[in-house]
Order: C-alpha cells, then structure tokens, then sequence
C-alpha cells in the first residue's frame, strides 16, 4: 500500500498514521484506535501496555500468555485460576508432580504445601493472607471473635483455649462473674 501522506505506518493495521493520531510505543507507531490489546481488545496506554515482538497486549492478557505458569500466578496475589489459557493459543503440558523440596518436613507441612493451617478452618493460610494473632496464623477472613464474628486485631484479641475473642466477648463469657460485672468497668447493674 503506497504511503501516500508521508506519515508512519501503524503497528497494527498498517495504514499511514499522522501526528493527530499517533501513539508511539517501543518504536513503532499506532493510531489512538488500534492501540487494543490484541487478545482482549482493551485500550491500551502507556501504564497497560506489554509488547511482545511487534505485538501489544494488555498487562493481563500478556501475564497469561507469556508469564510464569502454574499455582498462583497470572491472576494476581491470592487468586486461583483454572483457565489454562487455551483461548490464548497456548498449549498446556502436563507437567511432572510436585514433590516437597525438603523430603523430610512433617506430614501436615507436606499436607498443605509448607504453609500454615489455619485454626479457624483447617485451611492453608499463605503469605497473602495470613494475620497473626495469640501465636498463631490465621486468615484474615478468619481472624474474627469466635462469639460475635467481629473483626478482630492483634491489639483488639484475647484468646482462651485456642479461641480467640473480642474483648467484650471474652469479658461476658470468662471475666469475673456477680454483682456490678460483666457491664463495662466499675459499672452496677440495678434490677426492679
């Protein structure tokens, strides 16, 4: 196709693209419509974009096509996924087992892939999520008084037997018990 106004030719469709409309990226040059992830068809810009050879992708589809697979990642921290990526073109392999790096970590470890259990829910609870509090980890969905389901923090937890409480909660159920207890500091309760 002659280049008949002098302009640079756009990166994806190949026509004359003139200053107006130009988007540089990595040398090349696009018109402000055709800069589209090539997979998604998102607009892209300069903080979205992830060129791969004469290709654009938005950061996302180029994660799931080119970037590390396997548990955890092309979805971000904490995010599990089951799509494979076969509307990509990708094609998945299967791969060998996981075997424990350390062969000789207890059974639980092994169990649930070398993190910690949650107290709450049995779960593993990884570094994305993990809270601790009385000397355990805990998920941060999880970290809540055992009585009301309030969300909890470090500075805002009493634990007894395993269990962790607001201080209200614990207060009521395990503080001391009789007349002018149980309603707040050095309050009495007067009953008719």
């Amino acid at each position: 196709m002659p280049n008949w106004g002098g302009g640079k030719k756009c990166g994806v469709c190949q026509k004359a693209v003139y200053f107006a409309e130009e988007v540089q990226c990595e040398g090349s040059s696009f018109h402000k419509s055709c800069f589209l992830c090539m997979v998604c068809k998102k607009n892209l810009d300069s903080t979205t974009v992830a060129v791969h050879g004469e290709e654009i992708y938005c950061k996302s589809c180029y994660g799931k096509k080119y970037g590390p697979k396997g548990y955890g990642y092309g979805q971000g921290a904490g995010t599990l996924s089951t799509d494979k990526g076969e509307s990509l073109g990708i094609k998945y392999e299967e791969g060998q087992p996981h075997r424990p790096t350390n062969p000789n970590a207890s059974r639980m470890a092994q169990k649930i892939g070398g993190a910690d259990g949650c107290p709450r829910c049995g779960q593993a609870v990884y570094a994305a999520e993990k809270v601790i509090g009385a000397g355990k980890s805990w998920h941060k969905s999880c970290f809540r008084c055992a009585k009301c389901g309030k969300s909890l923090e470090s500075t805002t937890l009493a634990d007894k037997d395993g269990e962790i409480y607001c201080k209200g909660c614990y207060a009521k159920n395990f503080g001391p018990k009789g007349f002018g207890f149980g309603q707040g500091a050095g309050a009495l309760v007067h009953s008719q």
